[in-house]
């Protein structure tokens, strides 16, 4: 089974303050507006290149200027940060995210490891609640770009699981699915997210109506609806790489018909991804280069970008490969560590023949595949993990993602792009994903060239967040306060907890077969 699934609670998060990880002083106003000279850096952005020797000169929230040393002078009142051999990017972005939790230092995590900017896929109250907190200078985190509850079809791959109904929103037919945009943008939200199981005309209505409101709309290409359609009608962003394959496939009329024809019943998770899979699977098989080409260049003319989440599928395509002791899960509590390695005992692994094992496999590989004939073709890419997959972690996976965006085979320029260019165009952001005078000072300090290997933006000397410095010292002593409430016994009421899924492919409470 392909799952994501997190285990969450209301008293099972610690508050961020409550560990030492709010802001530091550096963060007060007064100290935000001191002025920082990183001299003798390699700045490296995808709409720049590869500057060598500069001056970066920091004051607030913004950069002051950036260039060649000669031109740049340090004033005589800047702290200054030598940035020889060292290499400065622009921070970096998740761009599929949910927040759900995860012992509630998910913010620090991002930032600690030089991601700024989140875009949350579901209106979730934790992400709205950290969003505040971040904008009132109580703690540290990225800038959340926060969507609407997922719209989806009658029935819904979530009725019965989305329990209060915080999750998602079950259209039957046009009329509901106009309402439902409206309320969602009374609401506030940045985005629509639409679902697996809306019909095409409950899509084109949400599409029409979205458009009516100024507003995006973004996510799952329906069953029921083409990927071609969904660009023309103005999707935003196409999210994950499940619904490609039958726009480029040789056989896509006879593969199309049969999954219209496949019965799924409201909360039918498992029998979606199982009656699904073969054939996505017969479609991958039968990818048309020439088809996908003249598909790609279409969506790319439209302007529509890409979102793969290849971590996620990584994750759902190979959970043998997982890793149960990544040293980076000490971050994490024992609760959720736990909860991760029953669902994939439970809920991964069971069932998987020599056979699937070897299809999933293939099926991974030309994933990677389809993501570089993506950029071939000109569709603009971004990173996203997917947070609330079952082992993934804030911050840390995106690293990730960019190492298997280089494996898919684009270039680490590329990759980087996709991490902090792309994502700023897409949100609208001039002053953002750039290192240059009036940009936002997001910015990740890096002791080895990320251009020569990808790895390297691992290797983080320090983090700009909005002008607020992390230096070494600082980063290490927040991962040692998020690793040391990670471990701390949490309080008797965080004992009954609920099992609740990341809106993208649902929730597995105990009790729903695999």
């Amino acid at each position: 089974m392909q799952r994501r699934t997190i285990l969450t609670g209301t008293a099972l998060g610690v508050a961020g303050a409550a560990l030492g990880l709010s802001p530091s002083a550096e963060a007060s106003p007064a100290a935000t507006r001191k002025l920082i000279a990183i001299r003798g850096v390699t700045v490296i952005d995808a709409s720049g290149g590869v500057r060598r020797g500069c001056t970066v000169l920091i004051q607030g929230d913004r950069i002051l200027d950036a260039g060649p040393a000669q031109r740049v002078p340090v004033p005589h009142d800047a702290t200054v940060l030598d940035g020889s051999g060292k290499y400065l990017i622009p921070g970096l972005a998740d761009m599929h995210t949910h927040a759900v939790g995860i012992d509630d230092t998910d913010p620090e995590l991002y930032v600690v490891n030089g991601v700024t900017t989140t875009r949350q896929m579901s209106g979730s109250p934790e992400a709205r609640a950290w969003q505040g907190q971040i904008a009132a200078g109580a703690r540290l985190g990225p800038q959340w770009s926060i969507g609407s509850r997922i719209v989806d079809g009658a029935p819904s791959l979530w009725d019965g699981l989305d329990v209060d109904g915080s999750v998602h929103v079950s259209v039957a037919n046009p009329a509901e699915a106009r309402s439902a945009v409206q309320r969602e943008h009374a609401s506030g939200v940045a985005f629509i997210k639409t679902y697996t199981r809306l019909t095409r005309e409950s899509f084109l209505a949400v599409a029409d109506e979205s458009a009516k409101l100024g507003l995006p709309f973004l996510g799952h290409v329906p069953d029921f609806v083409t990927l071609t359609e969904a660009s023309d009608r103005g999707m935003r962003t196409i999210e994950h790489l499940f619904e490609v394959w039958y726009d480029t496939s040789s056989e896509e009329d006879r593969l199309r018909r049969a999954v219209a024809a496949v019965p799924i019943g409201p909360g039918d998770y498992n029998g979606w991804f199982t009656k699904m899979h073969p054939y996505e699977y017969a479609a991958a098989r039968s990818y048309d280069r020439r088809k996908a080409a003249r598909v790609f260049h279409r969506i790319a003319r439209n302007g529509t970008f890409f979102t793969p989440t290849l971590v996620l599928h990584e994750t759902n395509d190979m959970p043998e490969q997982i890793d149960r002791h990544d040293p980076r899960y000490r971050y994490f509590s024992p609760d959720v560590i736990g909860y991760w390695d029953w669902a994939l005992d439970n809920l991964y692994l069971p069932g998987r023949t020599p056979a699937r094992i070897a299809e999933s496999r293939e099926l991974f590989r030309r994933r990677l595949a389809l993501t570089a004939d993506l950029a071939e073709a000109g569709v603009p890419l971004m990173t996203g993990t997917d947070l609330g997959t079952t082992y993934l972690m804030p911050g840390f996976s995106l690293h990730d993602e960019l190492a298997r965006f280089v494996r898919a085979g684009l270039k680490p320029m590329e990759a980087l792009a996709a991490a902090t260019l792309n994502p700023a165009r897409y949100l609208g952001r001039r002053d953002q994903g750039v290192i240059s005078r009036g940009a936002v000072a997001d910015l990740v300090l890096l002791d080895a060239d990320p251009l020569h290997d990808i790895r390297n933006t691992t290797r983080i000397d320090s983090v700009f967040v909005r002008g607020t410095h992390l230096g070494p010292a600082r980063r290490r002593q927040m991962l040692a306060d998020i690793e040391a409430a990670a471990q701390r016994p949490k309080p008797a009421a965080a004992a009954p907890v609920a099992f609740r899924g990341c809106p993208c492919h649902g929730a597995v409470p105990p009790g729903i077969s695999a």
